[in-house]
């Protein structure tokens, strides 16, 4: 398998008008999301052979959730059914479509209780990317159990980390930042953001980020600059990629759309100004539509994308 993804799932519920909050009346338009969620999907739709590792409710949106990842192509062997359990929601008003506000209903979140059987051994240390984020270490049994699927991996695989971090889901930022750093080291490449960098490292900028990774034997570090583009470091190369300007719809699953095409880039043997200008690609597709699952990109969109721009 190219990508096992880990952690997060929800179903979705976005609200299409423009600058209308959960206090102004609103109509919604309904998907799956959850950021693993969304690379899992966006890797398929790219088309690598992508699996998911999470647990859904015993309920209707459960059942939602298997379908309409069967739908993207995303292989469903190890989401689980957990009995008595809800499916969780989250939904998300366009105030501003840039920085949507998001609000999650996750009560006893079955996607909190992966345990070290829920992935057999072999698939953890054989497929070629392995994909753990953040939020993943929050809470319940899922936390130490991605903590050790990343320590069966060999030194020279791919185990990627996202920073991707929701204050909501940690006690304190201490806490965050403590669990992060147990997962960099245990991390091959990390991808974030500089507030997310700020959270796990305690760095103000992308340089000191990104060196502050690469100081804790992180391989390649991939620091994300919203409109500035994004840094990619590694011992041996610094490349600085422009962003991609669109007018923005919804921001939400960009960065997840940006991380599934870095895998893609990682797959396929590019360098990293390559990965860095298609990744980029990418996530300013998906900011152009309102959804995040069902908005992400093929290959044969972005390469139109990149050729218009050229």
């Amino acid at each position: 398998m190219d990508v096992l993804s880990v952690g997060r799932v929800s179903v979705d519920l976005y609200a299409k008008e423009a600058y209308a909050g959960f206090d102004s009346q609103q109509s919604f338009t309904k998907s799956i999301g959850g950021s693993p969620t969304n690379v899992a999907v966006a890797c398929a739709r790219l088309g690598l052979d992508s699996a998911l590792a999470t647990n859904v409710g015993d309920d209707a949106f459960g059942q939602y959730v298997i379908q309409k990842l069967k739908q993207f192509g995303v292989d469903t062997s190890f989401v689980g059914t957990m009995e008595n359990t809800q499916t969780p929601l989250a939904f998300a008003a366009l105030t501003p479509p840039e920085t949507p506000t998001v609000v999650f209903y996750r009560t006893a979140a079955p996607d909190t209780q992966l345990r070290l059987d829920s992935v057999p051994e072999s698939v953890i240390t054989q497929t070629k990317i392995l994909w753990i984020s953040q939020t993943s270490l929050s809470q319940g049994t899922t936390a130490q159990t991605c903590l050790s699927w990343m320590g069966m991996r060999e030194a020279g695989s791919y185990t990627i980390l996202d920073l991707d971090y929701r204050a909501k889901f940690w006690a304190s930022k201490q806490e965050a930042r403590a669990m992060a750093a147990s997962a960099i080291a245990m991390a091959s490449i990390v991808v974030g953001n500089l507030e997310e960098c700020e959270v796990a490292l305690g760095t103000a900028t992308a340089m000191e980020a990104a060196d502050a990774l690469l100081a804790a034997g992180v391989k390649l570090a991939i620091i994300k600059l919203g409109a500035e583009g994004v840094l990619m470091k590694s011992a041996q190369q610094m490349v600085v990629i422009p962003p991609h300007p669109v007018e923005v719809v919804c921001g939400l699953g960009s960065g997840d759309a940006f991380g599934a095409a870095v895998c893609y880039g990682l797959i396929n043997d590019w360098d990293l100004e390559k990965i860095g200008t298609f990744a980029n690609a990418s996530g300013a597709l998906v900011a152009t539509r309102l959804t995040c699952a069902d908005a992400m990109p093929t290959v044969s969109e972005l390469e139109k994308m990149l050729a218009g721009a050229a």
